[in-house]
């Protein structure tokens, strides 16, 4: 169903069943008054009953397969995506699917032009792909705990209840069988359970110094069970898996005085993702011994610079889980907290 709604942004809402192939759609009209109060500040995403299942299978007509890789021989290998899916919570690895809610219109997905300016870009427009926001802990969900109620955590995304059978918090998965000459297939599985992305956001700009795309890049992901198994069939016997309950991953990748550079190799021309070295025009003013300030106005300033730069929550990453089962052995909890990404330079090439 496609529909408006009249608040600060056009909503676009969808109801979809990906997998029998049925797309149905409505259009809800609007008076002039009611136009009148759109502000066109972005567009927010609300796909409501979703469901998408494909996977690889000639027999019933379905090809889903990535192709034109190599091994170190040169000989094709091909990846069958066996299944690929998003459904709602409860889908016993994509066998039972169901209809999810992704978003809702008072936290919906966005996509937003912002100004610059109230993020430290001044004169710059800036492209923004966020997932629903997080909100007081009053007002949230547990965000890997999907058995608690309302005031138990900052995640907007509510569980599937009797109150929201659908729930915001899809299953997901893909099980991939890669086949090279002459070998056995081989499977690798990833599959997450009531996954929530609340919090997650990407930023785009344009950056005429370097020459390249600039971007800000958050991803929290949390589910209550992860698991990667190379089994051929996902399945709770599987002895060949890693499974991490109450898994958290919240990453951060460049920010506004340090992007994360996305462009081209001048001499390959493959892709190349870069996070530059922190600098400061005033880094000459800081002692290297104490790394306090020589005591003069620019060396106050670098100092405050660099104390925000290391000090600050949001420019830092973290992954945790509460268990770790390696086929059948409980291997315990882990957390690292406080990763702060100063550098990164990757370049994509194809090998000859």
């Amino acid at each position: 169903m496609f529909r408006t709604h009249r608040l600060f942004k056009a909503f676009v809402s969808f109801s979809l069943l990906c997998c029998s192939g049925i797309v149905s759609s409505e259009m809800q009209s609007l008076s002039d008054s009611e136009l009148s109060e759109l502000q066109g500040q972005g567009i927010g995403l609300v796909m409501e009953d979703f469901v998408f299942s494909h996977g690889h299978a000639p027999s019933d007509d379905k090809v889903f397969r990535i192709s034109g890789v190599t091994d170190s021989a040169g000989n094709p290998v091909t990846v069958n995506v066996n299944q690929l899916y998003i459904a709602r919570s409860g889908s016993n690895y994509g066998a039972n699917l169901e209809g999810v809610n992704l978003g809702r219109l008072t936290n919906p997905y966005e996509i937003d032009l912002i100004d610059g300016a109230s993020i430290g870009l001044d004169g710059e427009a800036v492209l923004q792909f966020s997932a629903p926001t997080k909100v007081a802990s009053t007002d949230g969900y547990h965000c890997t705990n999907p058995s608690l109620g309302v005031g138990s955590g900052e995640c907007s995304s509510r569980p599937s209840t009797g109150a929201w059978l659908n729930g915001e918090r899809p299953d997901l998965g893909v099980e991939l069988e890669i086949n090279v000459p002459s070998q056995a297939p081989r499977d690798l599985n990833f599959h997450a359970k009531s996954a929530v992305f609340d919090g997650s956001y990407l930023r785009l700009w344009g950056d005429e110094t370097q020459n390249k795309m600039a971007a800000e890049f958050r991803l929290n992901f949390y589910t209550p069970e992860l698991e990667i198994s190379t089994c051929s069939q996902a399945n709770q016997g599987c002895s060949s898996s890693v499974k991490m309950k109450d898994f958290a991953l919240e990453l951060a990748l460049g920010h506004t005085f340090q992007p994360l550079y996305i462009g081209a190799d001048a001499i390959s021309g493959g892709l190349t993702i870069e996070i530059a070295k922190i600098t400061h025009e005033y880094m000459s003013n800081i002692n290297p011994a104490t790394g306090q300030s020589d005591g003069s106005p620019q060396g106050d300033q670098a100092y405050a610079f660099f104390n925000d730069y290391y000090s600050n929550s949001a420019y830092r990453s973290s992954v945790s889980f509460s268990e770790m089962d390696f086929g059948g052995v409980n291997l315990g909890s882990s957390r690292v907290d406080g990763i702060l990404i100063q550098y990164m330079d990757i370049k994509f090439r194809d090998l000859p």
